[in-house]
Order: structure tokens, then sequence, then C-alpha cells
């Protein structure tokens, strides 16, 4: 208990930005997705000189059309929210910015009319000729080019090398607390053909858990290096809170129950469902999930995003009392921003329990209660999910590399890996 806060403390210290996406139209854009290869389990990470493309979507609420412009820049290793100053757009981008997204459709038979956009990456008009960070914003016509212009939503994505090798691993057994509510993650970056003169310098990592943004451990320095590439074992800062399993459930059916669903109704114009309650854990139990992942799809048409609906979806957390601390959240992939005023819960004193209604597309969700910490930058568990060091978590370690005298920073290589 006396050793969370240090741990905290110690990821505090470092610039806490990583990938994530943001939508700023909460009232018109709904279900933002950037996916890879057709595998939203995937990380939204392309690799260079493959086929493999990213396909951004999203809904606007309503039937009437928008003729929406998007603009790709090439970020920084930290994801700045400016681009490369050192990048002229023809270095990074075969094509032009402030293009239509042309792939647009309204729904079918739906209680909630909204238009379906998409746009995939590279396509005809667009080539993505650098490895590194890349950001998507979307803007209606009227809005783009406007200086200081809000964005619709933006979206982040990246393109890797394989240029260095990376390797990681996770053990529960950590350097404060043995088999008990931590993962600590040690892992090795090889040059391989690179010239690397000053690594403090030349090269910048990001570690992320489930692809969280809270708790990304942002730069960390090595501490072995060697001739041939740098170390990062033993170090507090990648020791991890372990949480607890994700909760999940299905709204692919309208007509009945589906899994974790309580009860639904239809009160016109709404659907709503309420999933069962869930309270805080006394102790771990397996259950597979997929980390906060989302698939939108529905159990009666083919094409999901056309003929899916919308539903108000209400969240129970029951607690014998206030939980001591910050604002509880409903957290997930799907939520885009760590936290989303949209999944903020409230206290019902009379019921003792927090509660959240949320409007989302048809499909199957994972989800976490996270506590707001004292600081406002890390989602807590302990009191809300509970932390069990047996608990199968994703990290992903990505490998920034800009030799001195360079104009951008290269994305050498990424490491996926899973505890359990």
């Amino acid at each position: 208990m006396k050793r969370i806060p240090y741990i905290l403390l110690c990821l505090c210290c470092l610039h806490l930005r990583a990938q994530r996406n943001y939508v700023y139209d909460t009232e018109r854009v709904r279900s933002l997705q950037l996916i890879v290869g057709s595998d939203p389990l995937l990380p939204p990470v392309l690799r260079m000189g493959s086929r493999g493309q990213a396909e951004l979507s999203f809904d606007i609420m309503g039937h009437d059309y928008h003729r929406l412009l998007y603009r790709i820049c090439h970020c920084p290793w930290d994801w700045g929210e400016q681009a490369e100053e050192s990048l002229f757009e023809s270095d990074y981008l075969s094509g032009l910015n402030g293009q239509p997204i042309d792939d647009y459709d309204t729904s079918f038979n739906t209680s909630q009319l909204y238009t379906h956009y998409s746009l995939t990456l590279p396509n005809e008009d667009t080539r993505l000729l650098l490895s590194g960070n890349y950001r998507v914003e979307v803007f209606d016509e009227d809005d783009y080019g406007e200086r200081d212009a809000t964005p619709l939503l933006k979206a982040e994505f990246c393109v890797a090398e394989t240029a260095m090798s990376v390797q990681a691993e996770v053990s529960p057994n950590t350097d404060i607390d043995f088999n008990a509510s931590h993962q600590q993650l040690s892992y090795s970056v090889s040059y391989g053909s690179l010239p690397v003169t000053d690594p403090q310098r030349e090269l910048h990592t990001i570690v992320r858990q489930n692809r969280r943004g809270d708790n990304a451990v942002v730069d960390l320095k090595p501490n072995i290096i060697k001739q041939a590439g740098i170390e990062f074992t033993h170090r507090r800062e990648l020791i991890f809170n372990a949480s607890n399993e994700f909760h999940k459930f299905e709204t692919i059916d309208m007509h009945r129950p589906n899994l974790n669903v309580d009860h639904l109704r239809y009160r016109e114009p709404y659907y709503y469902f309420t999933l069962f309650a869930d309270q805080p854990p006394r102790t771990y139990t397996y259950d597979q999930d997929q980390n906060g992942a989302f698939i939108l799809r529905n159990a009666e048409h083919d094409d999901e995003q056309l003929t899916s609906e919308y539903a108000w979806v209400t969240f129970t957390l029951r607690c014998e009392e206030q939980l001591p601390g910050g604002e509880v959240y409903v957290c997930g992939q799907w939520t885009n921003g760590d936290w989303d005023p949209l999944c903020l819960m409230r206290w019902d004193e009379e019921l003792s329990q927090y509660t959240a209604s949320v409007y989302l597309k048809q499909g199957y969700y994972s989800y976490q209660y996270r506590q707001l910490s004292a600081d406002g930058t890390t989602g807590l568990t302990q009191l809300t999910e509970g932390d069990f060091s047996e608990t199968e978590n994703e990290y992903t370690v990505l490998v920034y590399y800009r030799r001195i005298g360079e104009r951008y920073d290269r994305l050498v290589n990424y490491s996926t890996v899973n505890y359990r």
C-alpha cells in the first residue's frame, strides 16, 4: 500500500504523452476507430514497406451530408501537438493534404440516423514515405485551412521499420513485491546496422500497458549501455499496477439480452441496455478479455457499419460506500481519451453505487472502472478493480531513433508482449 504512491511519483516525473485518439465534436461524432490490417485487436502500427493499411472510421449523427477534408501530419516521437517543423509535407507524404473523404454512406433502417465515413491509408491519392508517428485530422470543409480551427477529430497511428530489434519480457516478481499486485517489464534494444553514438540523445522509447496513455512510461533512459545496444532492467519506473481482467458486454441483438446484459427495452426513440452490476472483487478470477478493445457488429445484418443501432448502455459499480479519492470513470480503448467526460460515473448515495449511461453503437466492448489519481494524471484500479499479479496484460514498447543531424524521428521497431 505504501509503495504505490512512490511508483506513481516515478511515472509522473516522466513526460506522459502517448498515442491516442481525440473527439472534439462529441455531439456529432461517434464510434471513432482506427484499425490496422482489419483487426481491431492489433496495435495501430503499420509496417514500413508492407501492403498493410490503416482504416479510420466514424459516424456523424444525422443524414445531412457534410463534406469532410483530412490532413495528415508527421509528428515527433513524443506526439507533440506541432508537426515536425523540420519536415516539408512532401518529405513524408506523396499526395496532397486537404483531400475529401469520399467513402461515406447513410445508415439504413435505424432509429438513430447517422452517416458513416471511412478513410483508408495509404490509398491511391496518399502514400506515407517515412516511418514514425502520424496524426490524421478531420475538418468540416468550411473550417479547413482556417487559423486555429478545431477539427472534428484526430486519430493517431504509427509506421514502423525493422531496423533495430526489441526484446521484452514481463514478470510478476518485481523489485517491490513478489506475485502480489504488480508486474515488471524489462526490455532491450539492439542497434543492428544503425550507427548510434549517443543513445541518451538519439534513442527514445515509449512503453504502454493495454494501449493506455495515462500510465505510459515515456523516454526512460537505459541503465545498461553496450556497444551493440541498450537494456532496461530492474527499473522501478517499469513496475505497473497489474489491475484486473477487463469486464465485457455485447449489444449485438436488439431483441434479447446479450452477454452481461441484465435487461433491455425500447422507449421511443432510444434503445436502453442495462448491464449487470459490477462490484470491486476481493480475489482474482481469470476471464479471457480483450484489454479494452471494442468490435462494432450486430447479429442481424452483414453490413454492421450502416445497419447497427445506437443504444444507451448503463454501467453500475456497487460499493459499500463512496470510494475515497478521485472521480470514477468507465474506461476502454473505445473512450478515446483516458478521461472521457461522457463516461464519468455518478455516485448514488441511496443505492450505494456508481452509475454512468453512455450512447454506444452495437457491438462487443471491454471496459474497466478507474479512479482518477490525486494529481489528475493516472487511472487507479486498486479500489475499483483490484490489482492482481496474475492478470493478463499487453505491453507495447516503441523505439524511436534520430541520428544527430537528421530531421525527423524514425520508429525503428516495436514489440508487443503479453503476460500469461
